[in-house]
């Protein structure tokens, strides 16, 4: 059953890869474009010798942020079925479809939302070339703190459940979840390395599409693979209620 909640999700992955792509190629790389612009306008005014193009835009935004989307898309798509296998039937009584998009929903809100908010995308142009170890160490290390917030919020919310209520012990442990977030995220040192005369459309636009591609690909994997291990479990159980019973 794992190994075919595996492949449904995988496909999912294929299927939202497929259009996160599609966004990514349509709004994203024309904002990458203006942002190198700007990045070699501001090396020439400096006297700064060009950098050799390794890899030329044309394969950067077609076949290299194909083979990139997909593959992440994908890698995706097989850890969520993972962890819909774990989650349906043992913490979760809702429907496949319902699991999955509760899934989808919470995946999204720990590793993309969360993050985010404290360190968003950039592009080109923008950050420290020197702190990058840093910058990514941190990104990293809210990713992490926001899924162990989450599965706590989720513990806490189940051990509620039984003396304030379902819906009220949800309530409590997602206050005490934004409220240790963003502590966490107050205590975490700030970045800002935009520089000067930077255009700010193109900054709120790109961090905007960035969001928008992670909005694609959870919603997509949710809907998706819902929808495909919906007809596969209901077929399972179509053919364990039709099976004879012996004693």
């Amino acid at each position: 059953m794992v190994g075919n909640l595996l492949l449904r999700g995988m496909l999912a992955g294929v299927i939202a890869g497929i259009l996160v792509f599609a966004f990514a190629h349509t709004f994203g790389e024309p904002l990458v474009d203006q942002a190198i612009a700007f990045e070699e306008a501001a090396a020439q005014a400096a006297g700064e010798a060009s950098e050799p193009e390794i890899v030329t835009r044309a394969t950067q935004a077609g076949i290299g942020l194909f083979t990139g989307v997909m593959a992440y898309s994908v890698a995706v798509g097989g850890l969520f079925a993972l962890v819909f296998a774990f989650v349906q039937g043992r913490i979760s009584s809702l429907s496949a479809r319902g699991t999955s998009a509760v899934i989808a929903i919470a995946a999204f809100v720990a590793v993309v939302l969360v993050p985010n908010v404290k360190y968003p995308a950039n592009p080109p142009a923008v950050g420290n070339p020197d702190t990058i170890g840093v910058r990514t160490e941190l990104f990293f290390l809210m990713i992490v703190v926001s899924i162990a917030a989450l599965v706590a919020a989720i513990v806490v919310a189940r051990r509620l459940a039984p003396r304030f209520g379902l819906w009220n012990g949800a309530i409590i442990a997602g206050l005490c979840h934004m409220l240790f977030i963003g502590i966490v995220q107050y205590l975490l040192p700030p970045i800002n390395e935009v520089p000067e005369n930077y255009s700010a459309m193109v900054l709120w636009r790109f961090r905007t599409t960035s969001i928008g591609m992670h909005v694609i690909l959870w919603a997509a994997i949710g809907l998706v693979f819902g929808a495909l291990a919906n007809r596969k479990l209901s077929a399972s159980a179509g053919r364990h209620a039709r099976a004879p019973a012996f004693r």
